[in-house]
Order: structure tokens, then C-alpha cells, then sequence
């Protein structure tokens, strides 16, 4: 959970660009993601294979 914290936290802040989660990982990611403040502004788009990939985004979805 750590691990998904630190990752979220380095995608508000611009120090990465987007991070993958792999397909049984993400359920605990997005149980942690959905907590944040922030929540709207994450976008998660599926890959071939069940793998997500996340980025930030500057104006939130609504």
C-alpha cells in the first residue's frame, strides 16, 4: 500500500508521468486512489491484458 501511495503522490506531482498497474494489483490500487482528494483527476486506461495505466491530469474529469 506504500508502494501505491508513493506512486500516486509522484503523479500529482508531476515527477512522473504516468505509472502501470498491473492487472492483479488493481483493486488495491484504486481502493487506495479513490480516497484522494484528488480522485477526478486520474485517469486510468486499460491495456490489452488487463494492465492500467495512470496519468494526471491538470483539469479533472467530471
Amino acid at each position: 500500500m506504500e508502494k501505491y501511495a508513493e506512486m500516486i503522490e509522484q503523479l500529482k506531482s508531476g515527477e512522473v508521468k504516468s505509472v502501470s498497474i498491473p492487472k492483479g494489483e488493481f483493486l488495491q490500487f484504486r481502493g487506495l486512489l479513490v480516497k484522494d482528494e484528488m480522485f477526478k483527476h486520474f485517469r486510468g486506461e486499460a491495456q490489452q491484458g488487463g494492465d492500467v495505466i495512470f496519468t494526471f491530469l491538470e483539469v479533472p474529469r467530471s
